[in-house]
């Protein structure tokens, strides 16, 4: 390409400006590129992070874990830029060096007490992202422009120049030569289960509170003393929780003892929890490692070679999960043999053998462990970790209370103390599993494993044990249901609607629950065919093609736009679009979020940059990357 070249992107929130990052990157003074953001929210923060939401909703990250720059641990083509973490970017503020940051009251208050340790809010994070931003739009070479416009695109189409016209909402149309969607979660149209719940609602009069972004959902129907069935226990109803009862004005306390107290205020509704596990996502691990480093000990990078370079398609359940389970076993007794020898009786070297020579789920191995182990604490069962209660059986309501909460309890000392570190071990072995599928191309897979295993069974299971909430909010919720503001429902919790209202029940507990009002508390499923977003639906019906994808939700299924391993859009007669690209959860790439850990060589900084890397190459922008 000759001349000026022009890039869109639709979307500026931080997947977008990590892409531009990467992009400028690649970029000098001889470069002559002009690039258009085009979103209706902030940039850097978008709609997720943006400031103006509740000061109660915080990241589930600690500020250490969280950054947008690449670091020396990044197997990339670009160039390394790095940049500050979360936690030393808090430092630099606090030490004078950011003169152009001005944080809110709230904001700054928080900013001079937050360790690395801590939860930042998301309100304090959007001051980060929007420093990245525009530190990211100011390292432009003179020949890059960077435009931003607080609009929404409503249509991409070809022109008879070769080049796309996109029109915008408030009228105007940007003639560029690329287009990269880079939207996130967005709303999307309701899927048969969802619209039949709402159709019963207002047949009946009750309330129901859709799938929604939390801190956007209506929850004013939720009248104070009512009961309210919630459906999920991830992320989305833990922030539910936090703005039905702090955001009502509750306060937690603690008493004389250290135990936590939940004020109420009088304002709140009670709140009856349930999902198909029927316990909250696990808690963030906050301990560290007190053994030796984790390694690949089963998914090697050999076995991964052979799953990437073999002939017959590979199946997630029978080729791959038993390699990840394995893999948890190693990166849980690796840290408790090498880290506490003082709590097993023989060494790491004697016991790897006996992990090495065991299917996962063979019962001969928990009775070799339990030989080995004495205490409860320390033995790690993978299928009781991801099914707590898969075989339980509840005597009553009261029955259930007590097991959820004792479940809750042990979670947070597992998970929180120095003393149960293999926590961390087991973590940290299930971020190395899912960047090693990374590395098998998305063709080895057979049909099942791409339409569902891969991306409901697996992501799920690795969201409930590497992305739970904060410490603090199990804590809180052991408070409110110590209050009676909130109770559990127990495991495979079904709702069904009638003229009594919502009724919960369950097939192992005994009676059901009746509300007036049901929230589904989880993020609307990422559905471009049905998303209300106009690009992202003309995208996925019009330009691309769709795979797909099971969902674990509902009964039904998600169109993800078929993309490329650098991100280049599918048509629906199977060749590529030479400038149209797309990255993010809509896609049938690999969900990897946008921002990271740093030193991680993480998914989602690898993706960003061949992308990135891809895009330069079609517009002839890339510049040579010194070896």
């Amino acid at each position: 390409m000759t001349g000026r070249a022009r890039l869109l992107l639709i979307g500026a929130g931080p997947r977008a400006v990590m892409l531009l990052e990467r992009l400028l990157a690649r970029t000098d003074e001889r470069t002559l590129l002009d690039i258009d953001l085009v979103d209706p929210h902030p940039p850097g923060a978008g709609r997720i992070w943006r400031h103006a939401q509740s000061p109660l909703l915080k990241l589930n990250s600690m500020t250490r874990d969280v950054t947008v720059f690449t670091d020396d641990s990044c197997t990339i083509d670009g160039p390394v830029r790095t940049g500050p973490s979360l936690h030393e970017w808090l430092e630099l503020w606090r030490a004078g060096d950011l003169p152009d940051v001005e944080l809110d009251e709230l904001s700054a208050a928080e900013a001079r007490v937050l360790g690395g340790d801590g939860f930042p809010t998301r309100r304090l994070h959007s001051h980060y992202l929007d420093w990245f931003f525009r530190r990211t739009a100011a390292s432009a070479p003179e020949g890059v422009t960077v435009r931003l416009h607080a609009d929404t695109v409503t249509s991409v189409r070809p022109s008879s120049s070769g080049r796309h016209v996109v029109s915008l909402a408030g009228g105007h149309e940007i003639v560029t030569d690329a287009v990269a969607y880079c939207l996130g979660h967005t709303e999307r149209e309701p899927d048969p289960a969802t619209a039949a719940l709402a159709a019963g609602a207002a047949r009946e009069g009750l309330v129901y509170v859709p799938p929604a972004f939390t801190a956007d959902a209506d929850l004013s129907g939720l009248a104070a003393g009512a009961d309210v069935i919630v459906r999920g226990m991830g992320l989305a109803a833990i922030d539910l929780v936090v703005l039905l009862t702090q955001g009502r004005g509750g306060r937690f306390d603690r008493d004389a003892d250290g135990a936590l107290r939940y004020q109420a205020s009088g304002r709140e509704p009670r709140l009856h929890l349930g999902s198909r596990r029927g316990v909250p996502y696990r808690s963030k691990v906050t301990s560290t490692l007190h053994g030796s480093s984790p390694e690949r000990e089963v998914l090697t990078p050999a076995v991964v070679a052979a799953l990437a370079e073999g002939s017959a398609p590979i199946d997630f359940e029978r080729d791959v999960w038993p390699l990840i389970a394995g893999e948890l076993l190693h990166g849980h007794y690796r840290e408790l043999f090498t880290g506490h020898p003082d709590r097993v009786s023989i060494t790491w070297d004697e016991f790897r053998p006996v992990l090495q020579r065991h299917a996962w789920d063979d019962p001969a191995l928990r009775t070799a462990i339990a030989a080995v182990v004495p205490d409860r604490l320390d033995r790690f069962d993978v299928a009781s970790f991801d099914r707590p209660f898969a075989d339980a059986e509840f005597a009553d309501e009261d029955d259930v209370q007590r097991r959820v909460r004792a479940h809750i309890a042990e979670d947070l000392q597992l998970r929180t103390t120095e003393r149960r570190s293999p926590a961390q071990g087991v973590f940290l072995a299930a971020l190395l599993s899912f960047m090693a599928l990374a590395e098998i191309p998305k063709e080895r897979w057979n049909a099942r494993s791409r339409a569902h295993t891969l991306p409901v069974r697996w992501h799920t299971f690795f969201s409930y044990l590497a992305s739970g909430p904060p410490p603090h909010r199990l804590e809180e919720l052991l408070a409110l249901a110590d209050a009676g503001v909130v109770r559990f429902l127990g495991p495979d919790t079904e709702v069904a609607v009638g003229p009594r209202g919502f009724a919960a029940s369950r097939s192992r507990v005994p009676g059901e629950t009746v509300a007036q009002a049901l929230v589904d508390a989880w993020l609307p499923a990422a559905d471009a065919e049905l998303s209300t977003n106009a690009a992202l639906r003309e995208l996925a019906t019009v330009h691309g093609s769709v795979l797909r994808v099971a969902d674990a939700e509902y009964s039904g299924s998600l169109g993800r736009v078929r993309v490329g391993d650098d991100g280049h859009v599918l048509r629906p007669d199977g060749t590529f679009h030479d400038a149209l690209f797309a990255i993010g959860p809509f896609t049938s790439l690999t969900e990897s979020g946008a921002f990271t850990r740093p030193a991680a060589n993480s998914l989602s900084l690898r993706q960003t940059d061949v992308v990135a890397g891809a895009i330069a190459a079609r517009l002839g922008v890339a510049v040579p990357v010194a070896p």
